[in-house]
């Protein structure tokens, strides 16, 4: 297939290893450097910058001025060739940055159907999941893991090495210095436990007395004066088990910056 029948501007300048896949469309002035994939159906705005060692997955929409895939800015990256990988139908907007691995053949990862509004940041060796949504300008430092559907409010900034627990929310202009847990509304300067998302639970099935126990359980968890080994304890003899209160509490187990309560 030409370039013509790919739609990729004559101003644009792509590196000869790159791998561009059927009905992309690349806008004017756009560079795609060395060891570049760009999935099927993708969508490359002007003045979009994929560095190196990138994979977009199929429909892919990166907007004016991304720029993807740049170098780690972590002050142990010595050059050692790492990744960036982008799941499929992921919207990147304006301006936003992500950049490669540290280490030797470590990966920055971005998962399917994700929303990256505009001036986000994803640091070096974050692995965000699917459906998850970061509103203009929310950040994350290196290593931190976002779980699947998490919402992050705008201009919210998360510290290295923590978690954001699936199906939370983080309000707007937050500090998150230790791990959001699953199902939790969040909010402050650091976070603090508000709520659970009982409303995006409900948009995503999940069943009325599933989210009951959970309110339970965060009652037990977040607004009680038990130590959290003593409250563990209390949730699993007081409440059913089920998928949800399981991961809950062995997201809190696994905790390494501790919990926000």
């Amino acid at each position: 297939m030409s370039f013509s029948e790919k739609m990729i501007h004559p101003t644009a300048v792509i590196d000869a290893s790159a791998r561009i896949e059927d009905n992309v469309h690349i806008g004017p002035y756009t560079v795609i450097g060395p060891g570049v994939t760009i999935g099927k159906g993708s969508y490359l705005g002007p003045h979009v910058y994929i560095c190196k060692d990138v994979e977009l997955g199929k429909n892919t929409k990166i907007y004016s001025g991304a720029s993807i895939g740049t170098d780690s800015q972590d002050l142990k990256y010595k050059g050692e060739k790492s990744l960036v990988s982008i799941g499929s139908n992921t919207v990147v907007r304006e301006c936003v940055t992500i950049n490669r691995g540290t280490s030797e053949g470590t990966e920055t990862c971005v998962g399917e159907n994700c929303l990256l509004m505009a001036y986000c940041h994803v640091a070096h060796n974050c692995e965000v999941g699917d459906y998850v949504i970061m509103a203009n300008a929310a950040t994350l430092a290196g290593h931190v893991v976002i779980e699947d559907r998490a919402v992050l409010g705008g201009l919210s900034a998360v510290h290295q090495f923590c978690r954001v627990g699936t199906f939370s929310i983080i309000g707007g202009c937050s500090k998150v210095v230790q791990d959001v847990p699953p199902f939790s509304m969040v909010d402050g300067h650091p976070v603090k436990v508000k709520s659970i998302n009982a409303i995006g639970m409900k948009r995503n099935g999940i069943p009325m007395e599933i989210r009951k126990d959970i309110k339970k359980a965060f009652k037990i968890l977040f607004h009680s004066k038990h130590a959290i080994s003593n409250a563990i304890e209390i949730v699993r003899k007081e409440i059913p088990s089920s998928a949800e209160i399981e991961h809950l509490l062995n997201f809190i187990l696994g905790s390494q910056r501790g919990i926000s309560r």
